[in-house]
């Protein structure tokens, strides 16, 4: 199970669209009228006015099940997972409908909620797509559902707008970073196929501390396009590319940095993603790299003289 997080303005448009089709099936109300399509909106637009700050009122998930989890699922199971899904979100007490839609494969629901709860407070969207990832990934778990390959999964034809674009970068960027001998390198390489690349430094000195991509009016962070892009991530790839090839191959041109300038503050960077089992492992290569090139006297241990220093 999956799931894409949406939060918008209109509550008109958002339930036109997914309740105005025929492939639509409206499996579970509450707080609202049943009534009409009207009567729910000026439901959810009633609750609306006890918080009149709050612009982008509209909460709208989308949770999709593989095709390989039919057998496994029923409208009946479908809400419960739902239920279960919005209280492990924190999406409660508030008006919310339960949409089943059968025009894919794939079995999925549209979840609206209003995120101005019934006693006015506001429902947070703070860090609501990465807890959405934790809590589509348990639930997979929990009821033995299919775990998707990640993004080689993604019916890609089917994409539009933003999610497009992201795809399609994740892609490009992906090709260049196993290419790259250097990031003005990697930079050229993307700025042919009109991506650009942006640094975060850390506090206004040259340390740069993130890396960004941007694509016509879509800027997105590395590691919000795929945790393989991170600063530090890509780095250790282009110090691995460089190791990769003959030594004679190592050229520093104009503006780009040596090897071993990558190699140290990879180290650092990438510690920060992966913890001390990284640490662990970089040392034993490193250990490994030097004992090939010293000399035989330097690999053995001294021994030492028995006796009491004076």
């Amino acid at each position: 199970m999956i799931g894409k997080v949406i939060i918008g303005k209109s509550f008109a448009g958002c339930i036109a669209y997914n309740l105005e089709r025929p492939e639509a099936d409206l499996l579970e109300a509450y707080g609202v009228r049943e009534t009409s399509i009207k009567d729910m909106i000026h439901d959810f637009n009633m609750q609306r006015k006890l918080n009149p700050s709050l612009g982008e009122a509209v909460g709208h998930i989308v949770l999709s099940w593989s095709a390989e989890d039919k057998s496994k699922l029923s409208p009946v199971i479908m809400v419960e997972r739902a239920r279960e899904y919005m209280e492990k979100m924190k999406i409660k007490d508030t008006q919310y409908m339960i949409i089943q839609h059968t025009d894919r494969a794939h079995p999925h629901l549209h979840l609206i909620y209003n995120r101005v709860a019934n006693n006015g407070r506001t429902i947070t969207d703070r860090y609501q797509k990465v807890n959405n990832a934790k809590v589509c990934k348990e639930i997979t778990l929990r009821y033995g559902y299919h775990l998707s390959e990640g993004k080689a999964a993604v019916n890609r034809h089917r994409l539009r707008g933003a999610d497009r674009t992201k795809y399609e970068m994740n892609d490009t960027i992906q090709a260049a970073v196993r290419l790259a001998k250097s990031f003005p390198h990697l930079e050229a390489m993307l700025r042919q196929q009109g991506i650009h690349v942006h640094y975060k430094h850390l506090g206004g000195s040259e340390s740069v501390q993130g890396i960004s991509f941007s694509k016509g009016a879509i800027r997105l962070k590395g590691s919000e396009i795929d945790r393989s892009l991170s600063y530090g991530k890509i780095r250790l790839q282009i110090d691995r590319n460089m190791r990769s090839l003959p030594k004679e191959q190592w050229s520093v041109g104009k503006g780009e940095r040596p090897v071993s300038d990558i190699r140290v503050n990879a180290i650092r960077d990438v510690l920060i993603d992966n913890g001390p089992s990284l640490f662990s492992e970089l040392l034993r290569s490193e250990q490994t790299e030097n004992s090939e090139i010293l000399p035989g006297w330097q690999k053995r241990k001294r021994k030492r003289k028995k006796g009491r220093r004076i």
